[in-house]
């Protein structure tokens, strides 16, 4: 009983938000500018500094786990591969494939990840959260674009110069390596200005989980249902239960088996949805695997997070 309650505090806030999201919208008391508008506030400026003020402050030898980081982007890596495997004989058109491959790999990690890490393991793991997003950051831009062109045959010197472009002036890594001088060198700030970046950090869960609500379309759900369902079977159940299993075969426990499991349990991206349509991909199938997942991936990391603390890893 004890580890359920663990779990249901963990993971309940997050989900009631994005539900409460869904219900705004359909009570049209937010719309497609209001989505629009917060999205760009939290990519740009309160998650950058929701990851600076939590990593300027962190114990940076602490924060900093090579193995951690190396094992992401090597696991990532599998399960791009094995997912376009698995898409070859089922997806047959360019545009169903790449956004098959892409729904089915990137997380919503910087997002629902966070919040979920910050409940379940606190200001220490997100730190080490925090940092691990500028090391994966770059594989989940890659994969994108490779799993949407290639199958498109676009021209890939193209999109992997714009993705180099992408990565590094993105305001969440940009936000990463501006804290890390202050978090290593023990570099203090004034008060009005910690105070500053905590008023906006504090905006950025909320916010970014009632947009995500308000994103979710259930209109489409019935359209590519096939490919809807077995991606989204891939991306909250199949990675995730490998990849755990062989973080913990490779010894991770406490709050990096939380974060990895996390990394890999999360739903599909929202832009995965923008990047898709902006290069001519099925982007309603993206729409409809960000739906899918986002509603299975309450009971699915539910159930994973009980497990492994029930197992004892957490």
């Amino acid at each position: 009983m004890q580890n359920l309650l663990f779990t249901l505090n963990v993971v309940a806030p997050v989900f009631l938000i994005v539900l409460l999201g869904i219900i705004l919208k359909s009570l049209k008391q937010i719309d497609e500018n209001f989505i629009s508008v917060s999205s760009k506030i939290v990519f740009n400026v309160t998650l950058p500094a929701f990851v600076f003020i939590k990593l300027a402050f962190a114990d940076f030898g602490n924060a900093f786990n090579l193995k951690l980081i190396i094992f992401s982007n090597i696991a990532l890596a599998v399960a791009f591969i094995f997912t376009w495997l698995v898409s070859l004989p089922l997806a047959k058109d360019g545009k169903d494939r790449g956004a098959f491959i892409q729904a089915s790999v990137r997380s919503n990690y910087a997002i629902v990840g966070f919040a979920i890490i910050f409940n379940m393991c606190g200001n220490s793991g997100l730190s080490k959260a925090a940092v691990l997003l500028a090391f994966v950051m770059p594989i989940f831009n890659f994969i994108s674009v490779i799993a949407l062109s290639v199958p498109l045959h676009q021209d890939k010197q193209t999109n992997i110069r714009k993705t180099l472009f992408d990565l590094f002036t993105n305001p969440l890594i940009l936000a990463v390596f501006a804290s890390l001088p202050f978090s290593y060198y023990k570099i203090s700030f004034p008060q009005f200005l910690i105070s500053t970046i905590d008023y906006l950090a504090a905006l950025t869960l909320p916010l970014a989980l009632l947009a995500i609500g308000g994103t979710l379309n259930f209109s489409r759900l019935k359209r590519n249902l096939k490919l809807t369902l077995l991606a989204s079977t891939i991306k909250i159940i199949i990675i995730p239960l490998l990849l755990t299993i062989i973080a913990i075969r490779f010894g991770f426990r406490g709050d990096e088996i939380g974060i990895l499991f996390i990394l890999f349990a999360t739903p599909s991206a929202i832009v995965s949805f923008i990047m898709a349509k902006a290069m001519g991909s099925n982007f309603e199938l993206t729409g409809n695997i960000i739906v899918a997942t986002t509603l299975g991936s309450v009971i699915t990391i539910t159930f994973g997070i009980y497990l492994i603390k029930t197992a004892g890893f957490l």
